[in-house]
């Protein structure tokens, strides 16, 4: 007698796919070191580790996501250009990776980006798209310039290639960390915490994975809440990089963060805060909010573990100095 098998539908990304990029992006990117915390991880009876995505050259961990994408596209594809939307380290990424690459390249984003990241943006020669007060109106824009100029669109998060490339911060953590406990890193449209807990997950259930927000205008950890994508109004944060809407029609992000993501938690701006000038006083970096946020959270028990291996990812450092002393000189002096 012959069974029928019973087809289920294929996942949209596998561990197969991050091991891909990581080979693909290997041409172009190095690996980030893990740093040991002595003193956080005195301070909070853990063993806390911080993976400093934000020595990639162009000051994030996008750039992974941007060279697996581009690295992706077709002759066709890439003679033609690209086209995305984003807080800043996305589009400052593809800026980046399409000037390496010889491809022409737009980046739209809205009047919240700081000027810092313009700045760099410009400097690498991409077309540059001010428009709208929210990711939200820069999308629409981006969607506007590729159907005018047939443009291929990379979105910020919501795109498989660009999971895949975050994902291998993952593959390189259970490298260096194979007793890995917990990852905790900044929630915002999900593209980093799915490719990383795609990885964590599909190779330990037990590892656990959090997100990190800002109070005002944590979409995905309200949409996470309300069972569906929502949208809400992007307010001022020293989080910037973690603004930003879903997409009206998210795909992968949302239902990938669903499935992975073990909790949520959002953190006021006075952590934040506290977390950059704890790593500016103890590890010496300059990072943004986005970057420090985790740190914060664990600083002020918004997050609370008793002795595991715990990684945060230090996301980012594309802020500007004088918005940096300015957060961070009340603390100085506290911790």
């Amino acid at each position: 007698m012959i069974l029928n098998k019973i087809r289920t539908q294929a996942a949209p990304i596998t561990l197969q796919d991050v091991w891909k990029a990581k080979m693909r992006i290997g041409q172009m990117l190095s690996r980030t070191p893990l740093c040991y915390s002595p003193v956080l991880s005195e301070q909070t009876n853990n063993h806390i580790y911080l993976k400093y995505e934000h020595l990639h050259e162009g000051g994030a961990f996008k750039v992974r996501g941007a060279v697996n994408s581009l690295l992706s596209l077709t002759t066709e594809e890439r003679k033609r250009g690209v086209a995305t939307f984003s807080t800043g380290n996305h589009g400052l990424a593809i800026a980046l990776t399409a000037k390496k690459l010889g491809i022409p390249a737009t980046i739209c984003v809205s009047n919240r980006v700081p000027d810092a990241k313009l700045k760099q943006i410009r400097t690498l020669g991409a077309s540059l798209e001010i428009y709208g007060e929210s990711q939200d109106e820069a999308e629409n824009r981006c969607y506007q310039l590729q159907e005018k100029q047939k443009l291929t669109v990379i979105p910020p998060f919501d795109y498989l290639d660009v999971i895949a490339g975050q994902g291998t911060i993952g593959l390189e953590l259970l490298e260096d960390l194979p007793a890995i406990d917990c990852v905790i890193a900044g929630l915002s449209g999900g593209g980093l915490l799915s490719g990383i807990g795609l990885v964590m997950k599909e190779t330990n259930p037990s590892i656990n994975v959090y997100g990190v927000s800002m109070e005002k205008g944590a979409v995905m950890h309200a949409s996470l809440k309300a069972g569906h994508p929502i949208s809400l109004r992007e307010d001022n944060t020293l989080a910037d990089s973690l603004l930003g809407g879903l997409g009206e029609n998210n795909q992968y992000t949302f239902p990938l963060i669903q499935k992975y993501l073990d909790n949520s938690a959002l953190i006021p701006e006075s952590s934040i805060a506290k977390g950059m000038a704890y790593l500016y006083k103890y590890h010496r970096i300059v990072v943004e909010g986005a970057a420090a946020i985790g740190v914060g959270a664990i600083l002020d028990s918004h997050l609370s573990f008793e002795d595991k291996n715990i990684v945060v990812i230090i996301s980012g450092c594309n802020v500007g100095l004088t918005e940096h002393a300015r957060a961070i000189q009340p603390y100085l002096t506290t911790l």
